[in-house]
C-alpha cells in the first residue's frame, strides 16, 4: 500500500534525480549531429582555440525576442554554440543574452556597439507588421574588442565565432601582402575580400623595386588580376622568397574580355612564361561552359525595352571542386572569362594538384574574337570536360625549403571593381581566394569553418529540363505517399486488431 510517507520519498527521489541529471549534463554536455557537413559540432581548430585561451572572453549576445521562427532558431542555434563553447573552453567563454527590444536605453546600447537592426515582417492578429530585430554579438577580452553586426540564418556561425575570438586573443596577427604597381586592382576594388582578410591578418600593399627584395615577415603574397607586362626582376624575387618557405596566390588573366566593346583579347604579362619553367602554363584561351552566368540584354517588345537574361558561356559557374582545404564547402563560383591550365609535373618534389575545373560540357576559344550575344550555340562548342581552372602546388617550387603556391586560370573573380563598374559578388567567391590565403598561411585550422553553414543546393544545370521535372515531383509526392502508406497499413492492423476481438468469446 502507498502510504504519504512512501510517496513524499519517491517526490524527492524524482527531483533529486532530475537534478542530478541537469548538473551532469551541465558539465557533460554533448549532442548528436547527423547533418552533413557537422555544421552542430565543434571543429577540432575551435576547440584547439579555446583550450588555448590564458583569459576569459566575454560574449553579449543581443538578440531579439518573440521573433518568427525561422529566425528564432539562430537566437537558439547561436545559445547552443556557446554552451558548447563554454564547456570546451573550460568556462573562460562567458556569455549573456540581452534582449534589445525591451526598452529604448538597451536599444540604443545595443547601437553604440555596433550591432545593426533589420527590418522583418511579424504577423500579429492577422496583420504584417514590420520589427525592428536583433541578431548581433560583441566579444570583448580586456580592452580588446570585436563586434558581430549581424548573424545570417544559416551562416557559418563557428566561423564568426572562432574568427573573432583568435582576432582579439592574438595581439600581432599575420601579415600579408598584396602586389601592386603592375595594373592590379586597388584596395578599393576589393572590398569583400579585404573585410574577410583582415579579420585574421594585417593586409598591406607591397611594391616591388629592383632594389628591393620580398620581406620574410609576409606569410603570404597574393597577385590578383595584373595587366601590365611584369619586369623581369620581379620574377626573379619571387623565386627568392618562394626559395625562402614564402608562399604564393596568383589570380591570373591571360585572356581579357570587355563587354562594352564586345571584344575579346590575349593579356601578356610574363607569368605564364615563369610559370611554364615549373611546368605550369595558363592557356591564352577563353573557357566556355554550358554551365555559366547570364548577362542581361536589352530587348524590344513591342513599344517596351526589357531587359532579358542571356546565358553567356563566357561566365563559367564552376561548381566541380576537388577536396581540399582551400575548395572545402565551396558549391559554385562564377569564373568571368577564365583560362584553363596544362601542367606536367617536371620535379617530383613538387606536388600540383587540380582543385577546380570546369563542367563535363566545356570548351575553348582563341582570341581575338567579337562576343556575339545572340550567338546559337552548339555541342560542338562544348566538346572538352573537367578543364582545371586552379591548381595548388606544394614542394621545392624554386630551392630547397619546401613552400606552397596556389594559381587560378582567372584574376576577376574575387574583384567588386569601382566606381560604375562595382558589383556584389557571390560570398563562395570571396571565400575561394580567402581560402587559398588561409591555406598559404594559417595552419589552425579554421579554413575549414568559413564555409560551414547551411547553403542551397541547387539542381546540376547539366540535367535535362525532364530529368528536373521529375525530381522536383518525385521530391514533392514521395513524402506524400509515404504517409498514405503508413495510414493504409496502420488502418489494416487496426481492422484486423478489431475483427479479431470479435471473435473471441467472454466468459461471464
Amino acid at each position: 500500500m502507498l502510504t504519504r510517507k512512501k510517496m513524499q520519498i519517491s517526490i524527492l527521489l524524482v527531483i533529486g534525480i532530475v537534478l542530478l541529471v541537469n548538473i551532469i549534463s551541465s558539465r557533460l554536455f554533448f549532442r548528436l549531429d547527423f547533418t552533413g557537413d557537422k555544421i552542430y559540432s565543434l571543429s577540432k581548430a575551435t576547440k584547439n582555440l579555446l583550450e588555448n585561451l590564458n583569459e576569459p572572453v566575454t560574449i553579449t549576445a543581443y538578440f531579439s525576442e518573440d521573433l518568427p521562427p525561422d529566425i528564432a532558431k539562430v537566437r537558439q542555434d547561436f545559445r547552443d554554440l556557446l554552451v558548447e563553447y563554454n564547456s570546451s573552453s573550460d568556462g573562460q567563454i562567458v556569455y549573456e543574452f540581452i534582449n534589445p527590444n525591451k526598452d529604448e536605453e538597451t536599444e540604443i546600447k545595443a547601437q553604440q556597439e555596433g550591432i545593426r537592426p533589420i527590418m522583418i515582417n511579424v504577423r500579429e492578429r492577422d496583420q504584417v507588421k514590420q520589427q525592428r530585430a536583433y541578431l548581433g554579438a560583441v566579444l570583448q577580452l580586456e580592452d580588446r574588442k570585436e563586434v558581430i553586426p549581424f548573424i545570417q540564418p544559416g551562416a557559418a556561425m563557428e566561423y564568426a565565432l572562432s574568427s573573432n575570438i583568435k582576432k582579439i586573443s592574438v595581439k600581432n596577427k599575420p601579415r600579408i601582402a598584396l602586389l601592386s604597381g603592375n595594373g592590379e586592382p586597388s584596395l578599393q576594388a576589393l572590398p569583400q575580400l579585404l573585410s574577410v582578410l583582415s579579420v585574421m591578418y594585417e593586409v598591406e600593399t607591397l611594391t616591388l623595386e629592383p632594389v628591393s627584395e620580398i620581406s620574410n615577415d609576409f606569410q603570404a603574397l597574393v597577385v590578383i588580376a595584373p595587366k601590365d607586362t611584369i619586369p623581369e626582376f620581379v620574377f626573379s624575387k619571387l623565386d627568392n622568397y618562394l626559395s625562402a618557405g614564402g608562399n604564393v596566390c596568383l589570380a591570373l588573366n591571360t585572356v581579357e574580355g570587355d563587354l562594352m566593346t564586345a571584344a575579346g583579347n590575349v593579356i601578356h604579362t610574363g607569368f605564364n612564361q615563369w610559370l611554364k619553367t615549373k611546368g605550369i602554363e595558363v592557356e591564352e584561351k577563353f573557357l566556355v561552359d554550358v554551365n555559366c552566368s547570364s548577362v542581361m540584354v536589352r530587348q524590344q517588345q513591342g513599344m517596351f525595352v526589357m531587359n532579358t537574361p542571356v546565358s553567356f558561356p563566357y561566365l563559367p559557374v564552376i561548381s566541380d571542386f576537388a577536396e581540399h582545404p582551400v575548395t572545402k564547402g565551396l558549391e559554385s563560383v562564377i569564373f568571368p572569362f577564365a583560362s584553363p591550365f596544362k601542367f606536367n609535373v617536371v620535379d617530383t618534389s613538387i606536388a600540383i594538384t587540380p582543385i577546380a575545373f570546369s563542367s563535363e560540357k566545356s570548351g575553348v576559344q582563341s582570341p581575338p574574337l567579337y562576343f556575339d550575344i545572340s550567338r546559337q550555340w552548339t555541342p560542338g562548342d562544348f566538346n572538352l570536360s573537367s578543364l582545371p581552372v586552379a591548381l595548388a602546388l606544394e614542394g621545392n617550387i624554386s630551392g630547397v625549403n619546401s613552400s606552397r603556391m596556389v594559381i587560378f586560370g582567372d584574376g576577376d573573380f574575387a574583384v567588386n571593381g569601382e566606381g560604375q563598374q562595382v558589383q556584389q559578388l557571390q560570398p563562395d567567391n570571396i571565400s575561394l581566394l580567402a581560402n587559398a590565403v588561409d591555406w598559404l598561411s594559417d595552419d589552425t585550422g579554421l579554413i575549414e569553418l568559413r564555409t560551414k553553414g547551411v547553403t542551397s543546393r541547387p539542381l546540376n544545370a547539366q540535367l535535362e529540363d525532364g530529368t528536373k521535372t521529375a525530381v522536383k515531383y518525385i521530391n514533392f509526392l514521395i513524402p506524400i505517399l509515404l504517409i498514405i502508406i503508413y495510414g493504409a497499413v496502420r488502418f489494416q492492423l487496426n481492422r484486423s486488431k478489431r475483427n479479431k476481438l470479435k471473435t473471441v468469446d467472454y466468459v461471464r
